[in-house]
């Protein structure tokens, strides 16, 4: 009776045991088709669709591109030249205050704000109503120079002409360095996007002075503006009276 018992249990034993590694792989097996959970800060890109490599990786207004296209301002003068019907070449055409432009045969045509190369796809399909395939040719005679404006607590605030490419901390340089009352570290770039849009961006200038390092100096384009805000001692300095100096010393008798 002993033995049968011993044997029992035995048997038992190994079929517990045997149960238990069966789940345990099958848990293993579970664990490692299952996909790992995603946190619930993390962001899930959806595979359904493509990615999109045009857009930027940060949202929000950016900067533009370092070399923009000159684009075609009021008061502008161009040469149009026609390489296979020269009667209709005009020189020295003036882009009006409204942004249009007279030409001969087609009339009024808009030409503000773009490109000399949209310009001139423009004049193209203008012409393309009389000529056929025309090939026509623009030269800027008369334009805008690139320029930046200084203002606030710099030396000679105004309006200069940017030759080249130039930095912030050049064009406060031009412009005959900060006053006294200047706040370094809180100069404004102002650079317009459109007809309603105006970027703004903070430059601590003073920092990268302080750390010799102007990687951070950005390049400006043309009709960007400078703002340099006064510092806070010289916004209370004008609150406080002048003294005389018999304030502070006491006087003595003979």
């Amino acid at each position: 009776m002993k033995t049968m018992n011993t044997g029992l249990a035995k048997r038992v034993l190994r079929f517990t045991l045997g149960t238990s590694m069966v789940c345990a792989l099958f848990q293993i097996c579970s664990a490692q088709t299952q996909p790992a959970p995603t946190p619930s800060n993390a962001v899930v890109a959806d595979a359904s669709k493509p990615a999109d490599a045009s857009k930027p990786a940060v949202d929000g207004p950016q900067f533009k591109s370092r070399s923009p296209r000159y684009r075609i301002e009021p008061g502008d003068t161009f040469d149009l030249t026609f390489d296979l019907s020269p009667e209709f070449n005009q020189l020295a055409v003036a882009v009006q205050p409204d942004g249009f432009a007279s030409l001969r045969a087609v009339g009024d045509v808009k030409v503000s704000g773009q490109t000399v190369p949209e310009m001139t796809e423009t004049l193209r399909v203008a012409y393309g109503k009389i000529l056929n395939n025309p090939v026509i040719s623009i030269t800027l005679k008369e334009f805008e120079k690139p320029y930046f404006i200084a203002s606030g607590q710099v030396a000679k605030p105004g309006k200069y002409e940017m030759h080249g490419n130039m930095t912030v901390t050049q064009a406060i340089a031009v412009a005959g360095d900060f006053q006294s009352s200047a706040k370094h570290s809180q100069v404004v770039l102002f650079r317009r996007v459109d007809d309603q849009w105006t970027e703004a961006k903070l430059i601590d200038v003073k920092k990268m002075e302080k750390n010799r390092d102007l990687r951070e100096d950005p390049f400006l384009h043309s009709g960007d503006m400078l703002f340099v805000p006064k510092n806070t001692m010289s916004k209370i300095d004008r609150l406080i009276p002048n003294m005389s100096l018999g304030t502070y010393l006491p006087l003595t008798m003979p």
